[in-house]
């Protein structure tokens, strides 16, 4: 067969099946995930015509891989549950309160911030499975924690985990690509440089598309979750976003442009945390209301997990916020060391890296690092923990026990997601006798073939495809970013740009990549409401990947009458009419304004 819009449709059933079950029937992903995984089996087998022994080793790659994710999970809940029953937690959130007891507040400065640091050191859905848990201990409903969680792992992605997306996935996913050397020298750059290059335009996309995401994410908290649904309660603190979002995007690019891709999400969310914990703690630009949940009765059940909201026991002695702190600290630190300390580093990637060679006499090849995986920094910290809070054998068994029973729930899920995963990715021909293209591949040429020069503004797209199939902006990368290049070429246009298009819309993406919604939700026992999920996060990778589309279109072809600038007049036209309607939502004195609870 070779019919592009037939084969670009069949790659595309089982993403098509998983969506209209999670989405559509709101099906738990534990029973989606499984009927996707059938499909795309299928799909191999009997259309590109892999092999069965293709087809398992595709599987067993993607049951390791999540080994390793259940392996994080694992390490966060252990840690929530240690903080959690040593005290450190009521600890910490009193001092939140303190800063402000302001949701929004909170929301952001734990999410946006914090988050964008653990996300900067760690990566691979680190910051959702720290943050989700810690929002639910400060008292948040378990979907609302996650929905922020999920959010934000969106601007910092890209440079996340030391700038792994750019360093490995647009690096490795380029090196010896047909026209790449030539590009690059043309530029007078090496092909490192090249890449850092890449990686600074990236920013620079992120730097304007994510000035707005801790607004957004304060008003979707707010009209989601709100006692009164007002979307406009979250507008409200849009100085404080504006601020907290530019302490944080501003010295993100300038870090991208003189120190490289390693270093701009894990410094800038540093600057930026150290920047708004000062000022807010002396009532910079504070919020005069305070926004709440409400009584937790009116609260809708599926909101809610299986751990209680703030069911914390308060310390006989109230520890000091340095002791309550010192776990996360210590694996922050940790994190870093064995990011940015090349010995260390190459011992815990090398000299004690498990390989997975050749699986069943196929060319696939994995590796598990359990000693360099954020799991173990999660469990040394939470060693550390057990230490500074005096726990004994008994509480120190019960968070294990805790941990377990919390992460059964998700294993299902994972266990289907990412072999499917897998076996989409793997089904080029080096496995397959059909001679096709992967089907991710396939399905990007199928989109390359109906856009033609407007390609700059799908590009994008193609980026949050891989992160939603693949659940990481460096494996949506590695996948499509010589795909990028090459049709950058084809249509005329500078290709760094089609790739950088392509890393800010794979980082776009992640918030509604399903394995990443299905481990962070499982932190706080929120189980089967993945389809819940994707329908608020899906509204910030659409703004991410039309922003984005929109700015490096314009970057191309330039301001004037073209596609770029009218979809960024549309954009914009959207906006505000959406500020107008979340103005009228305000509460007048008959009550009037209130949002629809649907």
């Amino acid at each position: 067969m070779d019919n592009l819009v037939v084969l670009s449709l069949l790659a595309l059933a089982p993403i098509l099946v998983i969506g209209v079950l999670l989405v559509g029937f709101r099906w738990p992903a534990k029973y989606a995930m499984p009927c996707g995984y059938v499909v795309v089996v299928l799909v191999a087998l009997l259309v590109w015509d892999m092999d069965i022994a293709g087809v398992a080793a595709a599987s067993l790659e993607g049951l390791i891989t999540a080994a390793t994710l259940l392996y994080i999970v694992f390490g966060a809940l252990l840690l929530l549950s240690t903080l959690t029953v040593g005290g450190a937690m009521a600890t910490i959130r009193a001092g939140f309160m303190k800063i402000s007891p302001d949701r929004r507040v909170q929301a952001v400065i734990i999410g946006w911030l914090f988050g964008s640091f653990i996300e900067g050191a760690s990566g691979f859905g680190t910051p959702a499975a720290v943050v989700a848990p810690l929002l639910l201990a400060l008292g948040f409903p378990a979907m609302a924690a996650v929905m922020v969680g999920l959010i934000i792992q969106s601007t910092p992605v890209t440079f996340g985990a030391v700038g792994t997306p750019i360093l490995v996935g647009v690096n490795d996913g380029l090196r010896g690509g047909s026209g790449v050397a030539e590009r690059s020298t043309e530029m007078g750059l090496t092909h490192s440089e090249y890449v850092a290059e890449i990686g600074f335009q990236t920013a620079a996309i992120h730097g304007v598309v994510g000035l707005l995401i801790p607004l957004i994410l304060a008003v979707m908290l707010t009209g989601f979750f709100g006692p009164e649904r007002r979307f406009g309660d979250g507008l409200a603190i849009w100085p404080f976003a504006l601020y907290a979002s530019l302490a944080m995007t501003v010295p993100s690019v300038l870090v991208a442009r003189f120190l490289g891709p390693e270093f701009p999400s894990l410094l800038g969310g540093m600057i930026g945390l150290a920047l708004v914990m000062f000022t807010s703690s002396r009532g910079f630009l504070m919020p005069k209301d305070t926004f709440d949940f409400g009584a937790r009765s009116s609260w809708s059940e599926r909101w809610m997990g299986n751990i209680e909201p703030g069911a914390l026991s308060e310390p006989a002695a109230r520890m000091s916020l340095v002791r309550a702190w010192t776990p996360y600290v210590v694996l922050v630190g940790l994190l870093v060391l064995t990011r940015i300390v090349d010995p260390l580093n190459e011992f815990l990637t090398e000299a004690l890296s498990i390989p997975f060679d050749e699986l069943l006499g196929t060319e696939i090849s994995t590796s598990v690092e359990p000693f360099y995986s954020p799991a173990f920094m999660l469990i040394l910290a939470c060693v550390v923990a057990y230490g500074l809070q005096r726990m004994n054998g008994r509480q120190i068994g019960q968070t294990w026990k805790i941990a377990g029973r919390q992460l059964a729930g998700t294993a299902v899920a994972l266990l289907f997601a990412v072999p499917l995963v897998r076996v989409l990715i793997q089904s080029g021909p080096e496995l397959n006798d059909s001679g096709l293209a992967s089907m991710p591949v396939t399905m990007a040429e199928g989109a390359a073939a109906i856009s033609g020069g407007a390609w700059p503004a799908v590009a994008p797209w193609i980026g949050a495809l891989g992160a939603f199939v693949a659940g990481s902006n460096t494996v949506s990368n590695l996948t499509f970013s010589q795909f990028q290049f090459s049709t950058g070429e084809q249509i005329g246009v500078p290709p760094e740009n089609v790739v950088a298009a392509q890393a800010a819309g794979g980082a776009g993406g992640n918030p509604i990549a399903v394995h990443n919604i299905v481990a962070a939700s499982a932190t706080v026992g929120l189980l089967g409401r993945e389809g819940d999920l994707i329908r608020k996060t899906i509204l910030v990778t659409i703004y991410y990947c039309v922003t984005a589309g929109s700015l490096v279109y314009m970057a191309i072809y330039g301001i004037g009458f073209n596609l770029g600038t009218l979809m960024m007049v549309v954009l914009v036209a959207a906006l505000v009419g959406l500020v107008v309607w979340m103005r009228r939502q305000a509460p007048g004195p008959s009550g009037a304004g209130r949002g629809s609870r649907g």
